[in-house]
C-alpha cells in the first residue's frame, strides 16, 4: 500500500507544476472573453470596446509608491529585528514576535499615510484683502 502512494507523488508533482498554471491561464482568457461578450450583447461597437480596454489598461501610477514600499521594508526589518532581539533576551513566545512584526509593519504603513497626507494636502488658500472705496 505504501508503495501505490508513493508511486502517485511524481503524478501530483506534474499536475501540480504544469495544470495549476494552465488552469489559470485558462480562466484568465475566459473571463476576459466573457466580459468582451457581455460588451457586444450590450451593443458596444469593436472601435467602443477597444477604447474601453485601451483606457483601462492605463492605470494612475502612485508616485509614492516607492516611498510605501521603502518604508514597509524598512519597519518590518527593525520588526523583525526588534522580535529576535527581544527573543533572545526575554524569551518571548513565536505569537509575540509575529505580533511585534505585524506591529512594525502596521506604523510604517501610518508613518507612510502621514507622510503622502501631508504633501497631497492642498495648501491653505491666501485670503485677498481688498480695500473698500
Amino acid at each position: 500500500m505504501n508503495n501505490a502512494i508513493e508511486s502517485m507523488i511524481p503524478i501530483f508533482g506534474i499536475l501540480a507544476v504544469f495544470g495549476l498554471p494552465a488552469i489559470i491561464i485558462f480562466w484568465f482568457i475566459y473571463t476576459k472573453h466573457r466580459e468582451r461578450m457581455r460588451l457586444i450583447e450590450k451593443g458596444l461597437t469593436p472601435d467602443e470596446i477597444k477604447n474601453y480596454f485601451r483606457d483601462a489598461d492605463k492605470k494612475p501610477r502612485n508616485p509614492y509608491s516607492a516611498l510605501k514600499w521603502g518604508i514597509l521594508l524598512v519597519f518590518l526589518g527593525l520588526g523583525i529585528f526588534a522580535a529576535n532581539l527581544l527573543e533572545q533576551i526575554y524569551d518571548f513566545s513565536d505569537g509575540a514576535t509575529f505580533g511585534l512584526v505585524v506591529l512594525f509593519a502596521g506604523a510604517g504603513f501610518l508613518l507612510y499615510y502621514i507622510i503622502v497626507r501631508s504633501k497631497i494636502s492642498p495648501e491653505p488658500k491666501q485670503s485677498i484683502n481688498i480695500p473698500n472705496n
